[in-house]
């Protein structure tokens, strides 16, 4: 199995695009219940101090399975405590006021077994608030499978996959009901006007794309990203301004225990 190779730079490109979700899902949270606040999926950092600014007498910390994206996490503050962890098989040692997860769960599977166990992790009153991009339609995805069936990539990438789409509303909800007391689940499509298509792929790169890069060497992912530039040049055609839509639905959930 291939190690994913986290960019935080590359990631971190696109932050205020990437925390439009984020400020809508922290507009739905009411702090109800004692303990500390759990950010899964940390990354870098910068959603995880959003979290610390909102709640400023709590203790907040961010858990990652990237070394190299805590370390960009820990030269950001040093009021939050930076956890390795694998979220899979993490667990507080106390019942948490708040796990959140942003943009990290749709790397993690199983969601049948792994979120009613967050759930039982929280605190009575406590919240369960994730959000997920839902990718089955989206053309950048469209665009990556295309370039999958094509050789040398089905051959050498083989194996390798991107993250899965969470699952439907439906089935969320059906999940969660005997464990909570309120579930709440929408879903949200965002067009993020980028400055061009190297922006959309680099927007990839720093995401989707990541299982496949890490597995590449350095000739071969500039020889990848330019038949993904390739394919993508068809679907993602400039605005009269010049910039180009970068289409993302996300889906939300909050539970609350």
């Amino acid at each position: 199995m291939t190690t994913r190779v986290w960019d935080p730079s590359l990631y971190l490109t696109f932050a205020a695009f990437r925390a439009r979700p984020v400020e809508d899902l922290l507009h739905r949270l009411t702090l109800e219940a004692a303990g500390p606040i759990y950010d899964l999926g940390c990354g870098a950092g910068n959603i995880t101090a959003l979290l610390a600014a909102k709640w400023p007498d709590r203790p907040v910390i961010g858990v990652d399975s990237s070394a190299a994206m805590l370390t960009q996490a820990r030269n950001r503050t040093s009021h939050i405590r930076w956890d390795l962890g694998d979220i899979a098989d993490w667990s507080p040692p106390e019942p948490a006021a708040v796990i959140f997860a942003n943009a990290s769960l749709h790397w993690v599977p199983d969601h049948a077994a792994l979120l009613p166990r967050l759930v039982a992790a929280l605190a009575p009153g406590g919240i369960l608030a994730v959000q997920m991009p839902n990718t089955a339609d989206a053309p950048y995805r469209g665009c990556l499978d295309a370039l999958l069936k094509q050789e040398p990539w089905r051959t050498r990438l083989a194996g390798i996959s991107t993250h899965t789409d969470p699952l439907r509303a439906e089935d969320y909800y059906d999940l969660l009901t005997p464990h909570a007391i309120a579930v709440d689940i929408w879903e949200t499509h965002y067009a993020h006007p980028l400055e061009n298509l190297d922006a959309v792929v680099a927007w990839v790169s720093g995401a989707a794309l990541v299982p496949y890069l890490s597995a590449l060497a350095s000739e071969e992912k500039q020889h990848f990203l330019g038949d993904y530039r390739e394919a993508a040049a068809e679907i993602y055609r400039p605005q009269a301004d010049g910039r180009v839509l970068f289409t993302m639905r996300r889906l939300f959930v909050v539970a609350r225990r």
